[in-house]
């Protein structure tokens, strides 16, 4: 079986481990346990390609310990039994678990019990927040490091020790190329690297092999990970900070992937949840901008969504609304109060000039709507961003002004006028 050459190129010790000083360097962590021949169960985070499950293998190797990889998405208690009798053979194994993110309550229960004795030392591997996906059962018994993403030049020197192991010569500004469109990941880096060596002939990389090569920069995004909801974050905050550059970036790695439901969903919540009041005709537009994308798909799709982004991102903001609903909730869950009696569907016990008159249309702004005890309440508080919402305002306060009263029969008593 062929071996890839970002598998050929795996340190076996820290020591060879790209970056990551804050980790493997003189003095740090991961350095002074091996010093002092202390192994602790971890848990490691962070991207793709930057280094996870090598920081693992060679901590194990620099160890002296056995280890042993587990998948947990593909693995099965089966298999973590052999893992378990293996270590008690040993008196004690390594055991490297990626996707640790993924592993299952089951297997966590099965699991725990033999890290608490020490019998068996895990390190995870996870590209997600261990703070928010992983139980806190097995968290409670790691430690939690970052493993940051490779800096360019910390992807530049792998594949320089690649050539060097390979007997190839690459033009630097081809390598430099390669490690600008690996965004930190040393393993596409290195992928990328292998194709070009299998074009180069005379064993001499070019900035044109590189191009012919077709290479594209690698996004790392994922839709269980976290730079998925990093980009969405992103995205939004971008429009909210009338950035349409930012915003556009944003849009760009989504059209990337093609995410249209995604942004669909994005932007229609962007709209109403940012913008709202301030401009209600640019949430109207969003949605056509997004039904015109659905209707011609991708490629074309991204003009019409960059129309609406630059329109989200310049147009006035107002949380308003979404203020004023929250409000509402809160106020709902702590004081809970039934409809007066005057606005129920089927009132019972009124008299007629008690009801509410669906005849005096000029009484409707008097009247308390409000249950008794909450009808100081006010839940919406204008902005003053546009001149739509100060509109509003002026109508507002005109209301607030002559106030309101659940005194039906007065009101029905007034003279009719005209609105």
């Amino acid at each position: 079986m062929q071996q890839t050459l970002a598998y050929r190129m795996r340190p076996q010790h820290l020591a060879d481990v790209l970056g990551q000083q804050h980790l493997v360097g003189p003095g740090q962590i991961l350095s002074r346990l091996v010093k002092n021949k202390h192994p602790l169960s971890m848990i490691l985070y962070g991207p793709p390609g930057c280094g996870k499950t090598t920081i693992a293998s060679c901590l194990a190797n620099d160890l002296g310990i056995p280890f042993r990889l587990f998948n947990a998405s593909t693995g099965n208690k089966k298999e973590m039994d052999m893992i378990i009798e293996e270590a008690k053979l040993y008196d004690g194994m390594f055991v490297i678990i990626d996707e640790v993110h993924r592993l299952n309550k089951d297997k966590q229960d099965h699991l725990l019990p033999h890290i608490e004795s020490g019998l068996l030392v895990i390190v995870g591997c996870t590209t997600a927040n261990p703070y928010h996906s992983i139980n806190p059962a097995i968290r409670s018994r790691c430690h939690i490091f970052e493993v940051k993403p490779l800096t360019t030049q910390d992807v530049n020197i792998g594949l320089e020790r690649a050539l060097v192991q390979e007997g190839y010569q690459a033009d630097p500004k081809a390598l430099e190329t390669i490690a600008k469109l690996s965004s930190g990941d040393v393993r596409y880096a290195l992928n990328c690297l292998e194709l070009c060596m299998i074009l180069a002939e005379d064993k001499n990389i070019s900035v044109k092999m590189v191009q012919e090569a077709s290479l594209k920069a690698n996004a790392r995004y994922d839709k269980d990970e976290d730079e998925y909801y990093d980009t969405l974050s992103g995205f939004q905050k971008s429009i909210r900070g009338s950035d349409p550059n930012g915003a556009l970036y944003y849009l760009a790695k989504l059209i990337e992937y093609q995410d249209l439901e995604s942004l669909e969903r994005r932007l229609i919540t962007i709209a109403y949840e940012d913008i709202g009041l301030a401009n209600p005709m640019a949430c109207a537009r969003t949605l056509n901008a997004i039904d015109a994308a659905k209707r011609i798909g991708f490629p074309e799709a991204r003009i019409p969504l960059a129309v609406a982004v630059i329109d989200l991102a310049l147009s006035p903001k107002s949380k308003s609304a979404e203020v004023a609903i929250d409000r509402a909730m809160q106020t709902v869950q702590t004081h809970y109060r039934s409809a007066p009696n005057y606005l129920r569907l089927t009132p019972v016990g009124l008299q007629d000039d008690e009801k509410y008159d669906y005849a005096r249309s000029d009484l409707w702004e008097y009247i308390q709507y409000l249950p008794s005890g909450l009808e100081n309440e006010q839940f919406y508080i204008p902005e003053k961003t546009s001149s739509y919402e100060k509109n509003l305002m002026v109508h507002y306060e005109n209301i607030l002004k002559h106030g309101r009263t659940s005194d039906i029969r007065r009101l029905n008593h007034l003279p009719k006028k005209k609105r």
